[in-house]
């Protein structure tokens, strides 16, 4: 599930610092690997997708040890709001594992001068160092910028709040670090802070304090309580689903990944070990859904060999799928394996035989393979009875860089796509897939493409009237009405219409509002949402429309 680190020598002056030193330049070369790796792979990308930074856990400065899980609560909405602006945040998996592979607590965390050592190291774009303090009853965070190339420490940025506001506190942080990484980033602040609005606290406390406690019996009753305060938190499902898979309950488990939202950043791995877990708990047909749902999306070797194992554990032919997994990584010993288990299973022994032998010569010492080998090329004897062929093998572990290197690609691919538009088509096919988002309830990212299809033409009226809703659903009602007036006067539309007649019923000019939600059922005589808004109309007035 993590990145492959590769540790490389230091110079020779590592061998005269201290050993604590030592071990903080050991791991500035873990995290180099990861920064050059993942802007090799990066290398194209669309605008944005290659700026890797690393958020290490504020600093507790408050005194107060019933607040030391914030220590790990400020990367996770940090890493959550970046991901959505566009940047690669380094997981906490991955810095875990990279501290654990150097014996290094999970508690370690370099100081701010060593974080300039860092950012001298490190080949990434930006490294986040903060802090946080309780001032009465309020939260004060502060956050700084490591700007690698320009080897420099940005001003601190401070965001305050209600402590019980904590989330809201610092989505603002993250927008204001964000625009010290990205001066020119355009969307909202409100925005940032919507991102975080439908989380209650409690959940979240509880699973940070379930994903960073040290015994599992505590992770399992942090996380429990997690779903129970917020049944709608992906992450908690997720890491719930983690859980159980490790400890082979694997029903639990498969009922806690199907809670992650395909909105989730982790729908597709969770759908991935949902699907093992099924397969694990001999429901194969469910199993062969779940890894099905995760091809349509990404159509990687270890998702196509489990579900031909699905389908062939069902007695049906996985052929096909069997051949897309070797095809999709040639160099796996498994998949000929397994294509050549399936191929003699249906009678085609030449070419199961071929599929055999190519397994070892990839893996020599398979023992499986060469007592396979050996039967199925000794005579057949009367009256002897055949061995039982073996099943097709698992593919147990998630290989999370293959899916990111894969939506990456997919990604510069679309991108590709869009730079060979001219700026109008570029807009409007950006403003249909920023709908995309909204209709999911993504707001960060829709505004953060609409932004980007206004700025290729603003003359595209799809994108104001996004914008409108975007900053509708913020708050921001002046704001709103504008890019909505600004979209109905470019061409009008159901949703511009909409966006202003719901503005107008909520400040009680009703009339207003009627006349904008007939003007949406002239475009639309079978819009819902214009129907819906014309019954509340109608509650409000007492009046038929």
């Amino acid at each position: 599930m993590h990145f492959s680190f590769q540790l490389r020598k230091q110079s020779g002056k590592a061998q005269t610092v201290g050993a604590g030193a030592a071990l903080l330049c050991a791991l500035f070369s873990v995290l180099q690997a990861f920064g050059q790796s993942g802007q090799a792979a990066n290398e194209g990308a669309a605008p944005g997708l290659d700026r890797i930074l690393l958020v290490l856990p504020f600093d507790n400065r408050s005194g107060q040890p019933n607040l030391e899980w914030i220590r790990e609560a400020a990367p996770d909405i940090l890493d959550s709001r970046f991901a959505s602006a566009g940047f690669a945040p380094m997981s906490r998996p991955d810095r875990l594992y990279a501290l654990d592979h150097l014996g290094l607590p999970q508690q370690f965390q370099p100081s701010r001068a060593s974080s300039l050592k860092l950012a001298q190291t490190l080949d990434a774009d930006s490294i986040v160092v903060g802090s946080y303090v309780a001032d009465g009853p309020n939260i004060v965070a502060e956050g700084r910028v490591v700007d690698v190339p320009h080897l420099r420490m940005s001003e601190t940025v401070t965001a305050r709040g209600d402590i019980h506001d904590l989330i809201a506190v610092f989505d603002s942080l993250a927008w204001k670090l964000t625009r010290t990484m990205d001066p020119k980033f355009n969307v909202a602040q409100e925005t940032f802070v919507a991102a975080g609005a439908g989380l209650r606290l409690d959940a979240f406390e509880q699973y940070i304090r379930g994903i960073s406690e040290p015994d599992q019996q505590e992770r399992l009753r942090h996380l429990r309580q997690s779903v129970v305060l917020s049944p709608n938190f992906g992450p908690a499902w997720m890491a719930l689903g983690r859980e159980d898979f490790n400890s082979q309950q694997y029903e639990q488990a498969a009922e806690s990944f199907a809670k992650v939202s395909q909105n989730d950043p982790d729908a597709l791995e969770a759908g991935f070990y949902r699907g093992l877990s099924l397969l694990f708990s001999g429901d194969y047909p469910k199993a062969e859904a779940a890894f099905n749902g995760v091809a349509r999306i990404l159509p990687l070797a270890e998702v196509l060999n489990n579900e031909a194992v699905s389908v062939s554990r069902q007695g049906h032919d996985g052929t096909g799928l069997f051949v897309q997994a070797a095809a999709a990584d040639p160099n796996a010993a498994d998949y000929h394996f397994n294509l050549a288990v399936n191929l003699k299973r249906h009678g085609t022994n030449a070419a199961a035989l071929n599929e055999l032998t190519q397994c070892l010569k990839l893996r020599p010492n398979d023992t499986e393979a060469q007592e396979l080998m050996t039967a199925w090329k000794a005579p057949a004897t009367a009256g002897t009875e055949e061995k039982a062929e073996p099943l097709e093998r698992i593919v147990r572990t998630f290989d999370a860089v293959a899916f990111r290197q894969a939506a990456l690609m997919m990604e510069q691919m679309e991108a590709s796509r869009l730079a060979a538009l001219t700026a109008h088509e570029r807009s409007v096919k950006v403003a249909g897939q920023a709908k995309e988002y909204l209709n999911r309830g993504l707001l960060l990212e829709a505004e953060r493409l609409y932004q980007s299809a206004v700025a290729d033409d603003s003359t595209v009226a799809e994108a104001h009237a996004g914008l409108a809703e975007v900053r509708e659903r913020t708050g921001d009602a002046a704001a709103a009405r504008k890019e909505a007036n600004a979209a109905v006067e470019l061409s009008p539309s159901v949703d511009a219409y909409l966006v202003l007649g719901r503005l107008d019923l909520a400040a009680n000019q009703v009339d207003d509002a009627t006349k904008e939600t007939r003007e949406a059922l002239k475009l639309d005589p079978k819009s819902q949402a214009a129907q819906e808004l014309g019954r509340q109309i109608e509650q409000k007035t007492g009046r038929t429309q």
